[in-house]
């Protein structure tokens, strides 16, 4: 089965859309490598801050199995789907990585693009996965995090409850 990456943000109810996010996650698919939880400033539209963080887990699903389950998980916490890539959100679950796919898959480029592009995605992942290697680039989240050069956002790490389970600042893995 592949390890698969998932990217979680959310600024409208955070703590609470997140909380439910991990959990609906944790129902689906088990045991859960979860990264801290940063918050970040709003890129690319003016609003209230995001709290970010990375989600591991293991699936035997296709891609586009796996994207309609996360696209259901988004629904259910109240995401409003417009014209409008950049607006609030209650929830936003990116498929960053499926094992070492690359390429277009059921429809869906992998990796995605925003792991080099954004540090609130490349940092939790870091966080988490740092020996692992990217599929494309082939270095390791560590070394991309250390040279990173994409969007400068200031990155505040919180400790948050996420079901019971607090959120630490470690920079290993905690499965839950």
């Amino acid at each position: 089965m592949p390890r698969v990456w998932l990217s979680l943000g959310s600024n409208l109810d955070r703590e609470s859309s997140l909380r439910n996010a991990i959990s609906a996650l944790r129902q689906l698919y088990g045991d859960l490598v979860i990264s801290p939880v940063y918050e970040s400033r709003a890129v690319g539209f003016a609003g209230e801050p995001f709290l970010n963080l990375v989600v591991g887990c293991q699936t035997a699903q296709s891609v586009a199995d796996l994207r309609a389950c996360l696209r259901a998980i988004e629904d259910a916490a109240g995401r409003v789907r417009g014209p409008d890539k950049f607006t609030p959100r209650t929830l936003d679950i990116d498929l960053l990585t499926y094992g070492d796919a690359l390429g277009i898959i059921d429809g869906y480029e992998l990796p995605r693009d925003e792991i080099l592009r954004y540090a609130f995605v490349l940092k939790p992942l870091a966080d988490v996965a740092g020996e692992e290697s990217h599929p494309a680039t082939r270095r390791t989240y560590r070394e991309l995090w250390r040279d990173f050069r994409g969007e400068a956002v200031d990155l505040e790490p919180l400790v948050m409850d996420l079901n019971g389970e607090l959120s630490n600042l470690a920079s290993r893995p905690r499965i839950t």
